[in-house]
């Protein structure tokens, strides 16, 4: 099977310079208003005040004792264990021994079984953990102060932020012993609920992906701007994500690969391509047989160009093409010998050409679609790694939720981080559509964005793509709008964006779990927002008076 969306690599310089420049925002805006406040509070003393509070913070945090964490961390898993947080291991044994009786059969495809299979597991445990550790980050805190336990501990020599990292830690490795067996009973379970059959689907196959570009049915590489084509037919889907090329024309799809090194194959001179294409028939045709495709090897620094075997596509299975099988002798368009190291590899580059060789038929290809297969690593290996990102969003979610219980009760804390999680899994999305100006998946540019816009859009009737003006009025509204939209931004960027922590795909799919594309991009949303976090809910406990329950 194949991917649903488009694995990036994660630029983390990139990353880390957009959080430097988010958090500068947050700090000069926090000043301001914090500045403003003190002085409406307390007069000119009041600044005076919070640049107090400021340097004891910073020499809190400069005296960290690394020992009354530690107890804080241990009394914090013993008092979640006499909660009977341990109580989620029954619903999730009650899941997974009925479950068989639900899901076995549920498909004649081999594929399609293990991707149910692995995929319940997976979101089974996401969909568990995730309820019980934010109970207790919610509820830890706001219990102690109400119980008034939490006062017998703050009258020793302890800080308030080593009381917030004590709890955090404390929750974090609660959680991580509930999804490490979690993680190992779900395991066991895939692997002795499939029949033998299945179980050379159980992989993770690692993929290269290139760019991917297209050439218009006319055979031209390059637009009217003399940049290349990155669209191909719209063959009416709304989310673009494939786009089509007509066949038996010069339509093109062409992927240029790097880094492709012999020794990085699975054999030296073995060269394994693999697709997923969807095709698209503008008449019946035979429908028996896939339509028919055509790849093509091509060195641009040599000007060799090697066309290999035609293939069928199977549509919504996996066409895995073994070059040196398929073509035990490699020639190229004028019947010369090549060679895949020495004639076709060009500084670990490497350019593939797909064209549908159908009359009147569509091949739908996205980036995804086409990859350079490496040797497989094992099923285990991939598992565990979703399971590690699943732990991420975990930590994430109790740094929220131990800080959110840090300045408010236990119901309005739960609220607020269920709140959270819920936008920044389901609506981020939209919110980074809205503040970017572009749809998802595609290049095309939203031109009416803002209220005032959209005010004078409806009634008028006057779609995205027509501009209303050029006028003062116009830029005025312009104007406007562009200052909701930058609102609109910054509170994006105070969601975490959790979709980043949904690998089930990649497993599902039988796919490795790539560092770069998804675990170095977890791992920084989590360190990239629990940092701030935690100095947010120190404060807010350090200034809090705790006699008010």
């Amino acid at each position: 099977m194949s991917l649903s969306f488009n694995p990036i690599p994660f630029d983390l310089a990139a990353g880390f310079a957009h959080w430097l420049i988010v958090m500068a925002i947050v700090l000069i805006l926090s000043g301001i208003s914090l500045t403003l406040m003190s002085l409406a509070a307390g007069g000119i003393t009041g600044p005076l005040q919070v640049a107090w509070h400021v340097k004891d913070g910073i020499a809190d945090l400069l005296g960290t004792s690394p020992r009354r964490v530690v107890a804080l961390t241990m009394l914090t898993f013993r008092e979640a264990f006499r909660r009977k947080t341990l109580w989620v291991f029954a619903v999730f044994g009650v899941l997974f021994l009925f479950a068989g009786w639900f899901m076995s059969d549920v498909t004649a495809d081999p594929a399609l079984q293990v991707k149910a299979y692995v995929s319940f597991v997976l979101r089974t445990i996401s969909w568990l953990i995730l309820p019980v550790v934010m109970l207790l980050a919610c509820w830890g805190l706001p219990e102690d102060i109400r119980a008034r336990s939490l006062h017998t501990v703050v009258t020793k020599p302890v800080r308030r932020h080593e009381i917030v990292l004590g709890r955090i830690l404390g929750f974090v490795l609660i959680g991580t012993f509930v999804l490490s067996v979690m993680g190992a009973v779900g395991y066991v379970w895939v692997i002795r609920q499939l029949p033998a059959s299945m179980q050379s689907h159980l992989t993770a196959r690692v993929p290269i992906y290139g760019d991917i570009r297209f050439v218009t049915r006319e055979g031209l590489e390059k637009n009217d701007e003399g940049k290349y084509i990155r669209d191909g037919i719209n063959v009416g889907d709304e989310s673009m994500f494939r786009s089509f090329v007509e066949g038996n024309s010069k339509a093109r799809a062409i992927w240029e690969f790097k880094d492709i090194h012999p020794e990085r194959l699975a054999e030296p001179g073995k060269l394994v391509l693999e697709s997923t294409f969807q095709s698209f028939r503008t008449h019946k045709g035979n429908m028996e047989a896939g339509l028919l495709c055509q790849l093509t090897l091509v060195n641009e620094a040599k000007n060799v160009r090697v066309p290999l075997k035609t293939f069928n596509v199977k549509e919504f299975h996996r066409n895995v093409y073994d070059v040196a099988e398929m073509n035990p002798v490699l020639t190229d368009v004028d019947g010369k010998p090549a060679n895949l190291e020495k004639d076709l590899l060009h500084d670990g580059k490497l350019r593939v050409e797909a064209a549908c060789l159908s009359g009147g038929q569509l091949l739908g290809m996205a980036r995804p679609d086409l990859f350079i297969r490496l040797p497989s690593r094992t099923f285990a290996a991939s598992y565990f790694k979703s399971i590690f990102s699943i732990g991420l969003m975990m930590v994430t979610v109790i740094v929220l939720g131990v800080v959110a219980g840090c300045f408010v009760k236990g119901p309005v804390a739960t609220l607020l981080t269920a709140f959270v999680v819920i936008v920044g899994r389901l609506s981020h999305t939209f919110m980074k559509e809205l503040t970017s100006g572009y749809y998802r998946d595609s290049n095309f540019q939203m031109q009416g964005r803002g209220i005032l816009d959209s005010l004078i859009r409806i009634p008028t009737h006057l779609t995205p793509g027509i501009e209303m003006g050029d006028g003062f009025i116009y830029r005025a509204i312009q104007a406007i709008d562009n200052v909701e939209l930058s609102g609109l931004w910054a509170i994006q960027h105070l969601f975490p964006d959790l979709r980043t922590f949904d690998t089930t795909e990649y497993v599902a799919n039988a796919f490795d779990v790539p560092w770069s594309a998804s675990l170095l991009p977890s791992l920084a949303v989590t360190v990239g927002y629990c940092i701030p976090w935690i100095i947010v809910g120190y404060f807010s406990l350090k200034i809090r008076e705790l006699e008010a329950k």
